[in-house]
């Protein structure tokens, strides 16, 4: 476990290429909290320049990663408004990542941003940012819906509470490393699941298909259906609280599935906005080595006694 105290950006560019597995973060999210940290991302004056950032830094990522790795994004939205501060944005939008203004966390000084939207627009940062990703190269392979059961409440009338958030996959190749039996749910039917995979894949429908001149399906046989489905894309998973920060943190549970499908026991996983470690202490968890980044030494620092709290094999020197 290695944690690294400085700029998601310039700490990356000292990583050797193609010496990770995977990533797994939550930056900081457009407009919405003032972590005081010089040179923190999140507050730049518009949603381009933002993105422009972010890109950046995950080009970075890509450098690092394994040709066949794999990265997962949680990523928020914000709403426009020309002056954000003073408690203008709600304790829900939050980063799951950024639990830590117990710690150094400030009141955001109200400020102006050139959102380029009408006022009360959704800006729609995630899929600009994943747009951008995409068009930088990644492949991106699947919009996931973290589903709240337990959002924040908002005090808003004139629209519905938001309790979901993206995290986007996104893969460095066209083939790459993802182990679906690893994060497999139990069918939900399995009666009817069993009669399905008893009909050879294929059959009328492909053979139909490829007559019609939609390319070259064929029959691949009938398979044994062994009681689970493949994970789908809308994922439940609660906030959950950590007791050294005062409202909910990037759970764990939405960690673990990110770091068993797209690594093995052994691999290196990495986190460039390490927040409190909570990507640290599953990879811990899961037999994982971590490399997490975060500008805040406070932040770090916390992190590194989490971790360390929870797998006493965590060496407290790893710190740099």
């Amino acid at each position: 476990m290695r944690i690294i105290v400085g700029d998601a950006l310039e700490s990356l560019r000292t990583l050797p290429t193609e010496s990770v597995q995977m990533c797994v973060t939550s930056p900081p999210y457009f407009g919405l909290r003032d972590y005081g940290t010089p040179g923190q991302m999140g507050l730049e004056p518009t949603p381009e320049l933002y993105v422009e950032r972010m890109v950046a830094v995950f080009r970075e990522v890509g450098r690092v990663l394994r040709d066949d790795g794999v990265l997962f994004l949680n990523i928020g939205d914000s709403y426009a408004s020309n002056v954000k501060g003073s408690g203008g944005a709600g304790r829900s939008r939050l980063g799951p990542n950024r639990d830590l203004q117990n710690i150094g966390f400030q009141k955001m000084t109200p400020r102006k941003f050139n959102h380029g939207c009408k006022q009360k627009d959704l800006i729609g940062i995630p899929w600009a940012l994943a747009f951008a990703l995409r068009a930088d190269g990644w492949y991106l392979r699947s919009d996931i819906i973290w589903a709240k059961p337990n959002p924040m409440p908002e005090s808003v009338t004139d629209r519905p509470t938001k309790s979901h958030e993206y995290l986007f996959l996104l893969s460095k190749s066209a083939r790459y490393f993802y182990d679906a039996d690893a994060i497999a749910e139990p069918s939900a039917d399995i009666e009817g699941s069993t009669a399905r995979y008893k009909v050879p894949f294929g059959g009328i429908k492909a053979e139909t298909l490829k007559a019609s001149g939609y390319g070259n399906t064929k029959v691949c046989g009938a398979r044994d259906f062994n009681g689970f489905r493949n994970k789908r894309t809308v994922w439940t998973i609660a906030t959950q609280p950590y007791s050294g920060a005062h409202f909910a943190t990037f759970p764990p549970k939405l960690v673990e599935p990110c770091i068993l499908a797209g690594s093995r026991s052994g691999d290196t996983v990495l986190d460039p906005f390490g927040g409190a470690g909570t990507t640290g202490l599953v990879a811990s968890r899961l037999d994982r080595n971590a490399i997490l980044i975060e500008l805040n030494p406070e932040y770090a620092a916390m992190a590194e006694r989490r971790i360390h709290a929870d797998s006493p094999l965590f060496n407290s020197t790893g710190a740099a």
